[in-house]
């Protein structure tokens, strides 16, 4: 994994997470990696991957079970739907900044993203 120096790296390891629970990479009831197991993989501090996982529970969208590991929660599919776009809507955001510090005007912006559209059909 690559980390944006510019973004806390606990949040894009939840975003990591959310991602692969959205896309379905990552199923209800399924255990995560440790954390030493997630901080030896991606190279980061044992700390770091608590943080993560802690957030994520706050979210609703692990639990922790003592002595056992943190797995993902059985989310209803309204659940993972508004993931989806949450998802969805924070690389629109981060697309259409880099685009505008580019110089591509909004108009720009529309006719570009019709055009990759279909060419991705």
């Amino acid at each position: 994994m690559d980390f944006d120096k510019n973004t806390p790296i606990y949040i894009q390891i939840m975003f990591e997470i959310k991602k692969r629970i959205s896309t379905g990479q990552l199923g209800p009831g399924e255990k995560l990696p440790s954390v030493r197991d997630l901080a030896d993989e991606l190279k980061v501090n044992p700390n770091t991957i608590v943080r993560a996982y802690q957030e994520l529970e706050r979210e609703g969208i692990t639990e922790t079970k003592r002595g056992m590991g943190t797995f993902v929660v059985e989310n209803d599919k309204n659940s993972i739907l508004q993931m989806k776009k949450t998802i969805g809507k924070n690389f629109a955001e981060e697309f259409i900044k880099k685009m505008r510090e580019a110089g591509v005007s909004d108009d720009e912006i529309m006719n570009l993203v019709k055009e990759a559209l279909n060419s991705t059909k």
